[in-house]
């Protein structure tokens, strides 16, 4: 490829949706996350894996009966808690979970300011449910039990993000959780994990998913985010803060006709992806240590807690954005997600890694020759 080459390009720009599915779409081989589906495969897949997960010759849920309570009752057995409540969303999940706890005056929450309801929610919890909330620490993980000793007022819940995502997927140790979850207790306070990713953590304290939720009052996991669904989420806990739950879902909108197309991704993400996640994190460490091989990268956590991690270049996120569109264009190789300039590093661009399935394939050596090749093309 020459830089005459690249200049011909007159397509719509590397962060156009629609070309940058074209491009990733047509790639022989993807290292992070999985190549991106169109609805005719997500509709013949979710075809091929439905009669494994359900008989679909019986009747359609409605209003979450039939499938939906299929897929709670699965979830609960696994978290080893008494109940799971299927909502649309995480976003309503864990506001109707922060609402649960917070029936009567105490309606401060402590959490982490990179938390998903700070960041990602438009404060939802705050504008919509009027919880308010407090920082035990605003470092990149969570607060250690002297810092929530020194929060300087009541709280009724600490809700707990395993891992916490925008401080890089980092997880305590679990001496380090198990710790934070009594302090908390010290102050008579409900623990609430919020485990979007909590299938994938497990084998980074070696324990149980069930062992994990049993350290907490409620737990909300994601259908998509690592099962691959189509959309949704659960939260568990005991029979009363379910059937409390079950009234917030309704109130929120969640208690919707018919579900049972998302119900039956996740249940096939269950079979599917489960079994793999401990192959997946251990792969995730080959991963980052040949991306760290990249002069001037930087790799956080080092090595990671998950199958997931930041990768930062010190390149600005146009120039990478481009060379990611260009090298799945003219090479049919898939490397990176979005790049972004978030700031820690000034001069440094990051992206989030996902070594899942496609990741397997790779060996440290392919890794880094396609990582130098991206470069090249990234500096034109």
């Amino acid at each position: 490829m020459t830089a005459a080459a690249d200049r011909q390009d007159d397509l719509p720009p590397p962060t156009d949706p629609g070309r940058r599915f074209a491009a990733l779409h047509a790639c022989d081989r993807i290292l992070s996350g999985a190549r991106p589906r169109s609805i005719r495969e997500r509709l013949a897949a979710l075809a091929d894996s439905a009669g494994a997960q359900y008989d679909i010759d019986g009747a359609p849920d409605l209003y979450c009966d039939g499938i939906v309570r299929t897929l709670e009752r699965r979830v609960a057995e696994l978290l080893g808690m008494p109940e799971a409540v299927y909502f649309p969303t995480g976003t309503m999940a864990q506001q109707a979970a922060l609402q649960y706890w917070a029936a009567g005056d105490g309606r401060t929450v402590a959490m982490h300011p990179l938390s998903h309801p700070e960041l990602h929610e438009h404060r939802a919890h705050s504008v919509l449910s009027g919880l308010r909330t407090i920082w035990p620490t605003t470092a990149p993980r969570l607060p250690t039990p002297a810092e929530l000793r020194t929060v300087g007022e009541p709280f009724t819940t600490l809700m707990i993000e395993l891992p916490l995502r925008d401080a890089g997927f980092v997880l305590p140790t679990w001496s380090e959780l198990t710790a934070l979850v009594e302090e908390a207790r010290q102050h008579a306070a409900y623990v609430h994990l919020d485990g979007a990713r909590l299938w994938e953590s497990a084998p980074h304290f070696g324990r149980s998913l069930p062992e994990i939720a049993a350290l907490a009052d409620s737990v909300y996991v994601s259908c998509y985010k690592t099962l691959g669904g189509i959309s949704g989420a659960l939260v568990a806990g005991d029979e009363e803060f379910a059937r409390g739950v079950r009234v917030w879902r309704h109130r929120y909108g969640g208690q919707l006709f018919q579900q049972w197309p998302a119900v039956l991704s996740a249940l096939a993400g269950l079979d599917a992806e489960l079994p793999r996640l401990g192959s997946y994190v251990a792969n995730a460490k080959v991963v980052a240590a040949a991306l760290a091989e990249t002069p001037g990268s930087r790799v956080n956590p080092d090595p990671p807690h998950t199958h997931q991690f930041q990768f930062w270049l010190p390149y600005p996120a146009e120039d990478l954005n481009r060379a990611n569109i260009r090298l799945a264009e003219l090479q049919g190789v898939g490397l990176f997600g979005g790049w972004n300039e978030p700031g820690p590093l000034p001069g440094f661009s990051m992206t989030e890694i996902t070594a899942s399935a496609a990741a397997l394939d790779w060996t440290p050596k392919e890794i880094t020759e396609a990582v130098a090749l991206f470069l090249e093309i990234a500096q034109v």
